[in-house]
């Protein structure tokens, strides 16, 4: 399986258990099969922090954070090259700094983006997108 990209919408829909929720297991069970971890930036994993806390509450963050720390993703800083990237897309097209941030390691990384967040259809001619089942 080649890396893929999560992006916040993703992790949130496996931890809410919402629509895609499977498709993302099975993502996360395969990486871990094969020691091939999924690759997250570090402004989406704060993404998927404020929203969890936001909806959820503090007390389901701790326990989605527990949960994290064992599934097989890497997380990763941002760089300059990354940041020209994202601002790139975020000019160009509508979406928010952070999708702009995980469809930029999308590119670096030359692989797909793993979403179900309407505001990436736009992306489509610019990156590979796995869409996640409905």
């Amino acid at each position: 399986m080649p890396a893929k990209v999560l992006d916040s919408h993703a992790l949130v829909a496996y931890f809410r258990d919402e629509p895609g929720a499977e498709m993302v297991e099975n993502l996360l069970v395969v990486a871990g099969r094969k020691d091939s971890p999924l690759h997250m930036t570090d402004v989406n994993y704060a993404e998927v922090k404020y929203s969890i806390v936001k909806k959820d509450g503090v007390k389901a963050w701790a326990e989605a954070a527990k949960i994290l720390q064992g599934l097989p993703i890497d997380f990763h800083s941002t760089t300059r090259a990354m940041a020209d990237t994202a601002a790139d897309f975020k000019a160009r097209f509508k979406l928010s700094l952070a999708d702009a941030f995980a469809a930029a390691l999308a590119r670096e990384k030359k692989t797909e983006l793993v979403t179900g967040d309407p505001e990436f259809k736009a992306l489509e001619k610019e990156i590979q997108i796995n869409w996640l089942a409905k």
